[in-house]
This record gives structure tokens, C-alpha cells and sequence, in this order.
């Protein structure tokens, strides 16, 4: 049912959804969306063309829609196409392909957002400050400037209305994937409405230019010693929620191969670099990087006393690991070492959430011809990016939804590997990991770590001793105001009351009749009562059989019925 609150909210969004229910049956994706019970949506779809553009893969129609839609919808699909374990690989590969290229603001309207954040002329906080700006993407757009000490910096300023026009489309998408859910079947099992909250919490935090902020002051005091990888550095006191500047880095992004090697790159070498750089993040760090496809990676030339180096930007999308699936996936790459099929399954399914009806035996099953597949190729052979697809693969078609950060990692581990092919065709990834996981596993018995977890587990224990006479006390003043009650819950307790019942009854019966034998009640046949000598035989009958019935199984109600 619509919720009336909701009316005028969809009022106002009128125009917008008839644009995108046009959009849909335009590239043939509103088959579904027509068949909700919603007389404007199907108004909207009614005369259109729905095999329109059918030549084109399901895949490629789905990145047109979302392109078409605008800067709400391409960020979904991106943050989509890291949900492989939903979506599925082909069509994550799909929208990892999403770009958004929108229309610069006039520069009147970017000198107007920058002085207003910055509360300062715009001539007092720069030297130079260049009109045309480099890009112009979904959120914002970037433009070269110079400090007051002629350093060069980029300034990313976000587009005026953009805040307005995310929270619009976010409340469009939150309604439909409400309605998706509940009236379409065969979107249930993917979690639209978990899926959209999912991004509106990683939209929302990219809208907010302090995180990357902060997030560049986290990368660049993590790879301080590591000269070859460098990230740009951030000025805190020229940038605010809505403008960050940064250190502007002049090299060649990695989807430029030819451009790469004319500036001096060897592409083995950055491949096993950049690899390098983020298995740091992941397994040394706990803070990667999540969008390392070729166009966020640079290739920085030496400048004077600076070697070259691997400069990485674009860092408001990162992922996080904790010491919990750190430990995860510790477990996990040593279940798949020892092709332990059922332990890679119970990690699934304690780290994901499951559907109801789950057949872990199916996924086990599934999952140990993959390791049996695996296990014992030559390295040359081997891929990681095509394995981890398999696994995901295998996953969304049992409707496990992942984590968002294991889900994350393993995108990130499948697009690192393409983007090291690109560069060096015989990259493999596999032979970079022995080092990580040699460290894991020392890292894992030092004595500093298992110090720590003790005095952890210390300090939850005096919690918990500290806490109980508290606890205790509390309990006991509910127990004298009688504000706590007791509530029993038993399981197959009916067939044994049935069984007393039947018991007493029988026994009220014999010795009824035992009185009217003893006591010659008439009517008689040869001196003996009649009633007596029947209402015995008849106790001594049911006695018979409510002592089998307990022999057998003590349920007495179930064999009546089944007789």
C-alpha cells in the first residue's frame, strides 16, 4: 500500500519519474515496471517501444539506462558494480565501465561555491585560478590552480545543485526498490531495498569532500617511506565539505598504455608496483583504496630528484578491514589452500547474510569442484580475477548478499589483476600474495598480538565481574515489582498430558468396576455383575494399550492418528 505521507513527496518528484519510467522503456527494461499496480507508471509506459534497442546485451542497455539517468543513477551503478555477488560478473564488468561527464558550471557559479565555502575572494586564496576546468564529472569538477607559494594544485568543486537533484533521486529509489520488493518476485532475492540503503550511506559520504580529505592524509602517512607510490597532498585549510584541494599531479593515467611507455614507463614494473601498493593497503593497512581502475592510476616521470613513481587519486570510495574479517579471510585463504570446501562454505555463510530456504550442501558442493578445478594448476595458468568471479557467481545465484567491505575486496582484487594485464599481459597476482600471507600468519602468533588480545579479553572479563552485582541487583527490584514474568515454552509436552489423562481415566474405570463385581451390582449372570465384568475387561483393554503406546514411542495422540 502507498504510504500517504509519501504522496506529496512523489507529487514533486512527478516529472522525474515519468523521466525515468520513459528512459526504461526506451532501452526495454520496463517489462517488469509495467507490471506494477500503479495507474502513472503504467500511463507513462503505455505507446512505448519495449524492444526497442533489443540487439544490444541485457548488460549494455542497463549502463545506457543509468547513464541516460544522470549523476544519481551512474553512482549507482558504480557502487552496483562492486556488488558482483548480487549483480553477477558480467554485468559488474558492465558498469565498472560507468563514467559520468556532465556539463561544466560557468565559472561565475565555481568562483561563487569556492568563496562562499572558503569565505575569502577567490583572488586572496589562490594566485591563479584557470576558468576552464580539466573535468567536469557527476558530483564535481576540477580545475588547475596555483598557490600563494606557486605550488600547483587541483580544486574540486562540487556542483551547486547537485545535494538537491541526490536527495530527489534518492528518495525515488528507495520508493521503487520498496515496490520492487514487494510486488516483484524475482527482485526479492537480491535485497533492493538493503541495496539501496547500502548507497545511499557511500553516496552520502562522497558528498562530503573532508572524507577524501582525510583519507589522503591516511594513504600518504601509511606509504611515507614508499617513494614509489605517491598520493596527492591535501590543504586542509583551502577546502571545506563542498571544495578540496590538492596537489596537482601531472602524469599519464594507465589506460594510456602508448603514452606511458613514450614517457619512460616499464609496464612490468609499474604492474608489480601498483600490485604491491595495494596489498599493502589491504592486508598491511586495513584501508584500500576502492576504485583502482586504470584511469585513477598515473604514471608520475622522475623530476629531478624524484624517482617515478605510481600516483594514485580519486580516493573518496575506500574500503575498510577489520580485525574480524581480517580474520575471515585469513581462515578463508587457508581453507582454499587445503581445498576444505566445507569451511570456504560455513565462512560464507557466517560472513553473509542468507535467504531463507538456503541449501549450504548445494553451495558446498559447487564450491569444491571449483578448488578441485584450482588446485594444482601451474601458476602461468592460473587466473585470480576469473576464480573470484566464479565464486561470486556462485554466490549471487544462491542470493547470499556479502558484506559490503568482503565485497568490495574482492572487486578490488579482480580489477587489480586486469588493470596489471593491461600493462604487462603475463602479470599474475598470485605470486605477489605469498609474501602477505607469510606475514599474516606471523603477524597472527606474534607475541605483541596475542598480548593484546589477552589484555582484551582481560579487560572484558573485569567488565563483566564489575558489571554483575549491578546486573544482579537490577534483575532482583523487577522480581519484587513484579515487573518480570517468566514465559515457558515446551516442545511436545501434549501427547504426555494426553497420556496421564488417558492413564487416570482408565484407572477411574477399573476400579468402578472392580466395586460393582465386589459388590454384585445387578444385573448378574451366574453371580457375577454384569457392568463389573464388562467395565474390566474393557479397562484392562485400554490399559493394554496405553502401556504399548508408551513401549513404543509415548506418543499415544500420534498413533491414534495415524490408526
Amino acid at each position: 500500500m502507498l504510504n500517504l505521507t509519501d504522496i506529496p513527496r512523489l507529487a514533486r518528484s512527478a516529472s522525474r519519474l515519468a523521466e525515468i519510467a520513459r528512459v526504461l522503456a526506451k532501452y526495454g527494461l520496463a517489462g517488469a515496471l509495467a507490471r506494477l499496480d500503479y495507474r502513472f507508471v503504467r500511463r507513462w509506459t503505455a505507446g512505448t517501444e519495449l524492444h526497442r534497442l533489443a540487439d544490444r546485451p541485457r548488460e549494455v542497455r542497463i549502463r545506457l539506462v543509468l547513464t541516460e539517468l544522470g549523476t544519481t543513477f551512474i553512482k549507482f551503478g558504480q557502487v552496483l558494480s562492486t556488488r558482483r555477488d548480487l549483480i553477477g560478473p558480467a554485468l559488474g564488468d558492465e558498469l565498472a565501465t560507468l563514467q559520468s561527464r556532465v556539463p561544466a558550471d560557468p565559472f561565475s557559479v565555481t568562483r561563487a561555491t569556492v568563496e562562499t565555502e572558503l569565505r575569502q575572494p577567490l583572488e586572496a586564496l589562490f594566485a591563479a585560478f584557470e576558468p576552464e576546468p580539466l573535468a567536469s564529472a557527476s558530483i564535481g569538477q576540477v580545475h588547475r590552480a596555483t598557490l600563494r607559494d606557486g605550488r600547483r594544485v587541483a580544486v574540486k568543486v562540487q556542483h551547486p545543485d547537485i545535494t538537491h537533484r541526490v536527495e530527489n533521486d534518492l528518495a525515488i529509489l528507495a520508493e521503487l526498490a520498496a515496490l520492487a520488493e514487494e510486488y516483484l518476485p524475482e527482485f526479492k532475492a537480491y535485497r533492493p531495498v538493503a541495496v539501496v540503503a547500502e548507497f545511499e550511506r557511500v553516496l552520502t559520504r562522497e558528498l562530503d569532500f573532508r572524507r577524501e580529505l582525510r583519507h589522503l592524509q591516511l594513504f600518504r602517512q601509511a606509504f611515507a617511506h614508499d617513494p614509489g607510490v605517491r598520493f596527492p597532498e591535501p590543504h586542509p585549510s583551502l577546502s571545506s565539505g563542498r571544495v578540496l584541494t590538492m596537489e596537482l599531479f601531472e602524469g599519464v593515467p594507465f589506460n594510456r598504455p602508448d603514452e606511458v611507455r613514450a614517457a619512460g614507463g616499464d609496464f612490468e614494473a609499474l604492474a608489480r608496483a601498483g600490485a604491491r601498493a595495494f596489498l599493502d593497503m589491504i592486508f598491511r593497512d586495513g584501508l584500500f583504496h576502492a576504485d583502482p581502475h586504470p584511469g585513477n592510476l598515473l604514471y608520475l616521470p622522475p623530476i629531478g630528484s624524484q624517482p617515478a613513481a605510481i600516483g594514485l587519486i580519486d580516493v573518496g570510495m575506500v574500503g575498510r578491514i577489520d580485525e574480524r574479517l581480517r580474520g575471515i579471510i585469513d581462515r578463508g585463504v587457508g581453507a582454499v589452500l587445503m581445498k576444505d570446501s566445507a569451511t570456504v562454505t560455513e565462512l560464507i555463510v557466517q560472513t553473509g547474510d542468507v535467504p531463507a530456504g538456503f541449501d549450504a550442501g548445494a553451495l558446498e558442493s559447487e564450491v569444491a569442484d571449483q578448488l578441485a578445478f584450482y588446485h594444482g594448476m601451474p601458476l602461468e595458468q592460473f587466473e585470480l580475477g576469473t576464480a573470484l568471479n566464479e565464486l561470486t557467481d556462485a554466490i549471487r545465484r544462491y542470493h547470499v548478499m556479502l558484506p559490503a567491505p568482503l565485497a568490495l575486496l574482492l572487486r578490488v582484487l579482480v580489477m587489480l589483476e586486469g588493470t596489471g594485464r593491461i600493462l604487462a599481459p603475463g602479470f599474475n597476482l598470485v605470486e605477489l600474495l605469498d609474501p602477505y600471507k607469510q606475514a599474516s600468519v606471523r603477524k597472527k602468533l606474534s607475541p605483541r598480538r596475542l598480548l593484546r588480545r589477552f589484555v582484551g579479553a582481560v579487560g572484558e572479563w573485569d567488565d563483566l565481574v564489575r558489571g554483575l552485582p549491578r546486573q544482579l541487583s537490577g534483575v532482583m527490584r523487577m522480581v519484587q515489582r513484579r515487573e518480570m514474568g517468566i514465559e515457558l515454552s515446551h516442545r511436545h509436552l501434549e501427547p504426555s498430558v494426553n497420556r496421564l489423562v488417558f492413564g487416570m481415566m482408565v484407572s477411574a474405570l477399573f476400579v468402578g468396576s472392580a466395586m460393582l463385581w465386589a459388590f454384585k451390582a445387578e444385573p448378574l449372570v451366574r453371580d457375577v455383575s454384569v457392568f463389573g465384568l464388562f467395565g474390566c475387561a474393557v479397562s484392562a483393554l485400554l490399559g493394554y494399550r496405553l502401556f504399548r503406546a508408551i513401549q513404543h514411542s509415548g506418543k499415544l495422540e500420534e498413533r491414534d492418528r495415524k490408526e
